[in-house]
């Protein structure tokens, strides 16, 4: 019978330059309100996002500046570096193994882009070792903490003994723009923030916590929902559809769907712990799992505290449910551009 993967550890960074909502209110309005005649009601977004507070790698008037492709890959390697070893070395510490010690490093991030990839550019600062195996993976989005999370345990899997490595980084603040005049920019800049979590995974080990299961669900012809567009200046985010209401109707039966897969319901689950991605999202969530309203504490209070980090976000959750004292079992899910729901199951470690 396969070992089961255990959690050994789950922590978090951010980056220093802390900012306050109502500042980044004042530098968009500064920004936008003069060229772009609908940002007076969009900037209600600011206030009703449910965020206090953000982080990010550079300063806030650094984003006011003119930026373009090279600007915004050299403070991604530069910040993306140092979140990765913060977070990295938490869980490290926290699960008593070394850099040396880690078998698989898997990286994910979608909000920028090196080759060779973040973990190579921090592998001697880390100590890893020379025939660490490397798995980077782009594109996953908000649910990329989740889903690598899912990845990180099938490859702990298939070699017990193996220690596992997951970093996830995400800094959506590059990804900033002036130039946009659009109302998905203007949402982009009130909601996301930057920030890292890493976990330790390894199997037949003791842990916090045993990766049950995992599944996905993609719906078809909805890449329109949430994605990048590409141009000489950078990433421009893709908000084309409204994601609460699709969120609230589409989320309950795609996730009992991916639980009915491993033989499980969703009365089976304790608590259900979902990627925060604003506050209308978390309403949407509540209502689709008929929770009781303000039931989603840890992720009202993640989203006041930092915004939305994007795939870092649901793991940031994650530490905030283990603190809390971790049910017998809970449902870790996200969605993101595909459109996709991921979920993983946890059971508490006896």
């Amino acid at each position: 019978m396969p070992q089961p993967v255990m959690l050994a550890s789950v922590a978090t960074a951010v980056p220093q330059h802390g900012i306050d909502q109502r500042d980044i209110a004042a530098a968009a309005n500064r920004a936008f309100a003069a060229r772009f005649g609908e940002f007076e009601r969009l900037a209600q977004v600011f206030e009703n996002s449910g965020i206090l507070r953000r982080y990010a790698v550079r300063p806030l008037e650094w984003y006011l500046g003119p930026l373009g492709w090279p600007e915004r890959s050299e403070a991604f390697l530069d910040g993306g570096g140092r979140l990765f070893i913060d977070a990295a070395t938490s869980a490290l510490d926290a699960a008593g193994v070394t850099a040396a010690q880690v078998d698989t490093v898997v990286t994910i991030s979608s909000t920028g882009v090196t080759t060779p990839s973040l973990e190579a550019h921090v592998a001697g600062r880390m100590g890893f070792r020379p025939d660490v195996e490397r798995v980077p993976v782009f594109g996953l989005g908000c649910a990329g903490g989740v889903s690598g999370l899912s990845i990180a345990s099938r490859l702990a899997r298939a070699r017990p003994g193996s220690v596992v490595l997951l970093v996830v980084i995400e800094l959506c603040s590059l990804a900033f723009r002036l130039d946009k005049l659009t109302k998905a920019n203007i949402v982009a800049t009130a909601l996301f923030g930057d920030g890292a979590a890493a976990c330790v995974l390894r199997a037949g080990e003791t842990g916090l916590a045993a990766i049950e299961m995992s599944g996905e669900h993609t719906w078809p012809d909805t890449l329109d929902i949430m994605g990048w567009t590409t141009d000489p200046q950078g990433f421009g985010v893709i908000f084309d559809r409204a994601i609460p209401p699709f969120a609230e109707a589409n989320m309950a039966p795609a996730v009992a769907g991916i639980l009915g897969r491993s033989g499980l319901g969703l009365d089976d689950i304790d608590r259900l712990a979902f990627h925060p991605g604003g506050s209308k999202i978390v309403i949407a969530l509540e209502r689709a799992f008929a929770l009781e309203q303000g039931a989603l504490d840890h992720e009202r209070a993640i989203l006041a505290e930092y915004g939305n980090m994007s795939a870092p976000t649901a793991l940031f959750v994650l530490e905030r449910v283990i603190r809390g004292g971790l049910p017998s079992r809970t449902l870790l899910t996200a969605m993101g551009p595909g459109f996709t729901a991921s979920c993983v199951s946890l059971q508490k470690a006896a």
